[in-house]
């Protein structure tokens, strides 16, 4: 690893680290579908789809087209001012994304996931006139400070920079662990919706309440999700009350989960809809669906960004939805997690330190745990995720002890069976103790 090392060395001289989650000690070079290559010429296969930012994998040649047909033409002028035609066209096609009545819905351009539900936060609390927001424990919704404050994902995110911003109210999402032993989903359900309920009964009056943010399904808090019906009591709740329900599909969101948005998993009726990532296959863009009465709550600059809307990423975001579409990825996500969903299992079966396993299309959290007290066990999550690095397949955990499965959605059968043969090799040898430990220049993970 002579190049990656010499890459890193120097960048280590000017890069800050709170810019990076680290995990190995590699410089990526170049992608082609899910196979990725180092500086040094090493493979590996993608289980990462660049944290779910590019689900139509490295260098489509419909979306580099498109991009580079677009930057002979223009790269960039400001929608701030004035209008594009690509950016126009991209505006119309993403209300048709939106459910019911493409003509009740608006849209509003961003830079990343976090502004997009900066935006959320600023239409809700104008439209509502309303100050509080409210978020899930475990949600991760962005960095910036609007984005930051709903997050509640890593201590990290609120150590020294704070204070965030006022407004800002976590209640405890239904995750896996909460459940008791025999609970069933009914009673599940109920008991962590009277604890949902708990702050608007005590201290958080719903009246002035502008939204509650919602991760359908929680990407960084593990790929984890409740039971349906939970969902289905917040939003009644949040219509009975006036508040509006926002669903953060930055993550999860473009065909990941087996179906286009996360939220048609569990009837989800959106006032809000933010995306990021994948909308343009990794290029910056973000944008924000929202019911038209919502979004004309304000004017601008209220909303405005320099670079927000820029033609080569809308020409790439309208390639992302003519690729989604024509190879019909969203049902080959359904259908390949099917596929994951065995292997997991199976894996689970042969293993004691393999804990809950959640997929959801090509979207999976396994959860690495110690047999004796069934906890998260970091240290080994670490050292798998290293030993699969070590034999070629990309993969990080989330929250120090789960699995990260996100491989882009073009993953070749025989490459996904192959990232399947060499971890479940990994899980093997570490049962028989033959794992090496981690070796790097930074801890691994957050």
């Amino acid at each position: 690893m002579v190049k990656n090392d010499e890459i890193l060395s120097e960048e280590e001289q000017h890069f800050a680290g709170a810019g990076r989650v680290y995990y190995f000690d590699v410089v990526i070079d170049s992608g082609k579908g899910a196979i990725l290559t180092d500086v040094d010429g090493n493979e590996y296969i993608d289980l990462l789809a660049s944290a779910s930012a590019t689900n139509t994998g490295h260098a489509h040649p419909k979306i580099v087209k498109a991009i580079q047909d677009q930057a002979e033409k223009l790269v960039h002028y400001t929608a701030a001012y004035f209008a594009s035609a690509t950016e126009a066209k991209l505006a119309n096609e993403l209300v048709k994304l939106a459910p019911g009545n493409p003509d009740d819905w608006m849209v509003v351009y961003g830079n990343s996931g976090s502004d997009a539900n900066d935006a959320v936060i600023k239409f809700a609390r104008g439209y509502t006139g309303r100050p509080n927001v409210v978020s899930f424990v475990g949600a991760y919704h962005g960095s910036t400070y609007g984005s930051i404050s709903a997050s509640a994902v890593s201590l990290n995110m609120s150590r020294k920079i704070g204070p965030l911003l006022p407004g800002f109210y976590k209640v405890p999402f239904p995750s896996p662990e909460k459940r008791l032993a025999g609970e069933s989903d009914a009673d599940f359900v109920e008991r962590m919706f009277v604890a949902f309920k708990e702050p608007f009964e005590n201290y958080l009056p719903a009246e002035e309440t502008a939204v509650i943010m919602v991760e359908p399904i929680q990407g960084d808090g593990g790929i984890m999700a409740p039971p349906a019906g939970y969902w289905q009591k917040v939003a009644e709740f949040a219509h009975e009350h006036g508040i509006l329900l926002a669903v953060d599909e930055v993550n999860q969101g473009y065909g990941r989960t087996g179906t286009f948005w996360s939220f048609e998993h569990f009837g989800l009726e959106p006032d809000l809809i933010a995306m990021g990532k994948s909308m343009a296959s990794g290029m910056p863009l973000s944008a924000v669906l929202g019911r038209r009465e919502i979004m004309q709550s304000l004017e601008a600059p209220a909303n405005v960004y320099t670079t927000a809307g820029n033609v080569v990423s809308a020409a790439a975001a309208l390639a992302t939805l003519d690729v989604i579409k024509s190879e019909d990825l969203v049902a080959r996500s359904a259908k390949l997690g099917e596929v994951a969903q065995k292997f997991f299992n199976h894996e689970k079966e042969q293993f004691d330190f393999i804990g809950d396993v959640r997929l959801y299309g090509l979207n999976g959290g396994i959860d690495i745990v110690d047999p004796q007290t069934g906890l998260g066990d970091e240290q080994v999550t670490n050292t798998i995720i290293y030993n699969l690095f070590k034999n070629g397949v990309l993969m990080i955990s989330l929250r120090g002890s789960t699995l990260r499965f996100q491989p882009p959605l073009v993953i070749e059968e025989d490459d996904l069976q192959r990232a399947f043969t060499i971890m479940h090799q990994v899980f093997d040898d570490f049962a028989k103790g033959k794992l090496s430990e981690p070796n790097g220049r930074h801890h691994i993970g957050w």
